[in-house]
């Protein structure tokens, strides 16, 4: 039987850094995100791989931000090849960004990773922008709703997991939300229409994650709230677009989200809603988020039914990529 501190711990995707990788992979940590710095050479890269493989109690998400252009992980072993940003790469046409991902795919397979933190769907709307840009397909909402639903179909063919970013749309933002909390100020109209289209067409054509960002859109939340904290935003992704799969939040020590207070933060997402968090560190502090949730979840009936059901959705996940039987 697996028990409520391993489901939770199931809840989590870890970076590498901070000492305490495989204390997290022997308690049943969710998964693992790679950076560059992890990525050195490919038989270290594989190594690096088949160790958190034997330690996991339970396979886990190998995952990775690997968009292309600015957003590339594996940039150490390339040898100053670099594939395009998704702007640059949809703009070459459909058939160049059909093989680009295939090859980025191929890449990925050979590593093992299962899980790419792609496609970017955010319609890159505010020129000024500092964070989307060129990650963004497009300014129009038909084209990023086009690249979006080609790219994550050719990850689901080969068998990784790909997921929407950044619910409802980081494409307005005027700030970064690594550095700061951006404010959305739209309409839900105008957000339904420009920025929360794409993630809707591509619930619709089936895609199983979607990563919630840290933005104070006011449509959902008159009080300064993160999306990826705020229970009207993901209900309505849920209710509203009939989401059924994994609401992942967006990396939790961004400044967008750390100054609501880390174990505060933690559990306000899965009251929320929030089903998987992902933190850069694997260090102290880090699991110490963990094991205090988890205490306090023993004795906290809403905490701990959202954890039994966000357990539920992440091994459903994982049955249906063949990770586990």
């Amino acid at each position: 039987m697996v028990n409520l501190r391993e489901k939770l711990y199931q809840m989590f995707i870890l970076g590498t850094e901070g000492g305490n990788l495989d204390s997290a992979l022997e308690n049943n940590v969710g998964g693992v995100i790679f950076f560059t710095k992890d990525i050195q050479s490919v038989e270290q890269f594989k190594n690096l791989i088949s160790h958190i493989k034997n330690k996991s109690k339970t396979s886990p998400f190998l995952s990775i931000d690997q968009e292309g252009g600015r957003v590339e992980r594996t940039e150490n072993i390339h040898s100053g090849k670099k594939y395009l940003s998704a702007k640059f790469a949809y703009e070459k046409g459909i058939d160049f960004l059909n093989k680009q991902t295939q090859q980025i795919a191929d890449e990925l397979n050979s590593y093992g990773i299962n899980l790419n933190f792609a496609p970017c769907v955010d319609t890159n709307t505010n020129p000024n922008n500092p964070i989307i840009g060129e990650r963004a397909f497009s300014s129009s909402v038909d084209e990023v709703i086009e690249g979006g639903i080609l790219v994550s179909k050719i990850y689901r063919e080969n068998n990784i997991i790909s997921c929407a970013k950044h619910f409802p749309g980081h494409g307005d933002a005027n700030a970064d939300s690594h550095l700061t909390l951006p404010k959305i100020d739209l309409t839900l109209a105008e957000m339904e229409k420009t920025h929360i289209k794409p993630f809707k067409a591509l619930v619709e054509s089936g895609i199983e994650m979607v990563m919630a960002a840290h933005l104070h859109c006011t449509c959902f939340e008159t009080q300064i709230i993160p999306t990826s904290l705020s229970q009207k935003a993901l209900s309505y992704l849920r209710d509203v677009l009939g989401f059924k799969g994994v609401i992942v939040s967006d990396d939790m020590v961004m400044k967008g989200v750390s100054g609501f207070g880390e174990v505060e933060a933690c559990e306000m997402g899965i009251r929320g809603g929030l089903n998987l968090f992902i933190y850069r560190y694997c260090d102290d502090k880090t699991l110490n988020v963990i094991e205090t949730v988890y205490k306090r979840a023993l004795s906290n009936e809403e905490l701990f039914k959202n954890i039994e059901l966000s357990y539920e959705k992440i091994i459903n996940l994982k049955k249906v990529y063949g990770l586990i039987n």
